[in-house]
């Protein structure tokens, strides 16, 4: 009993003193890993990426990832700014790359800016609107730190909350495991589900203020979406996936377009 109530008040007082706040949806998100821990341990885990990877030779649709990847980031960097986050660009190094795997039909960011996008979704995209659309999600992960959320609650539920430069030292595999679970890069089933499922709202709703700041009309996102939902194949139910349901989240998109078109200039 005395144990169980010690380790609860040591969980507590990590949450208390171990919290951020995501920009736009005023959410508090735990937070146990700087900054610049993050896009150190990010770089790492993408070059890594990289070097398994064979990246597109197209030269056009890899001018169109940069120039689209290019105007987001103009805009996320806006963003951050408007949002008392200056002193965290410095860390970002900006980076896009097309991945040749037509049969993948996703994209991602790493914490500092480092994209990669893979040549499977460009068919469902249909261009650079469709194209912002997953530019501004996936740029919103990483301005909105879920990459260090995810680290974080890796660290606390399988490290026992263990700080990650200990961690880098003492279980230098695990760490980057958990690190590339924490980028999405993984399967996890379990407690963390619910907050990927926040996660993912949270991204929808900041990437679409990020792609029409950068001049593109939020509207295409519902189609794109319609067409994500067209992939077809068995879907889990919704408490096990770590997605919204496609109906669910093309409703609340449509019910964020008008916000996210107040910034919209053409």
């Amino acid at each position: 009993m005395f144990k169980g109530t010690v380790l609860s008040l040591l969980i507590f007082t990590v949450l208390l003193a171990g919290c951020a706040t995501v920009p736009l949806t005023g959410r508090r998100q735990l937070s146990l890993v700087s900054p610049s821990e993050m896009v150190t341990l990010g770089a790492q885990s993408y070059e890594q990426f990289l070097g398994q990877s064979r990246l597109s030779e197209d030269v056009q649709e890899k001018r169109m990832v940069q120039d689209v990847g290019t105007k987001i980031a103009l805009s996320a960097e806006k963003f951050m700014r408007e949002h008392g986050m200056e002193a965290e660009l410095e860390h970002y190094q900006w980076e896009f790359n097309l991945i040749e795997a037509d049969t993948i039909v996703n994209a991602f960011c790493m914490p500092g800016g480092k994209v990669a996008v893979y040549s499977g979704i460009l068919p469902v995209a249909q261009g650079e609107n469709g194209l912002a659309v997953v530019m501004g999600h996936e740029v919103a992960h990483a301005i909105a730190n879920h990459g260090g959320e995810r680290m974080s609650q890796l660290l606390l539920a399988q490290l026992g909350g263990m700080a990650l430069s200990q961690a880098v030292k003492e279980q230098p595999e695990k760490t980057q495991q958990l690190a590339m679970l924490a980028y999405g890069l993984g399967a996890n089933v379990g407690v963390l589900l619910p907050y990927s499922r926040k996660h993912e709202s949270e991204a929808d709703r900041i990437g679409l203020i990020l792609m029409a700041r950068a001049g593109y009309d939020p509207h295409v996102a519902i189609p794109f979406w319609q067409r994500m939902n067209e992939q077809g194949g068995e879907r889990p139910p919704e408490f096990l996936s770590t997605h919204p349901a496609p109906e669910r989240r093309i409703r609340d998109i449509g019910d964020q377009i008008p916000e996210a078109m107040k910034y919209y200039q053409p």
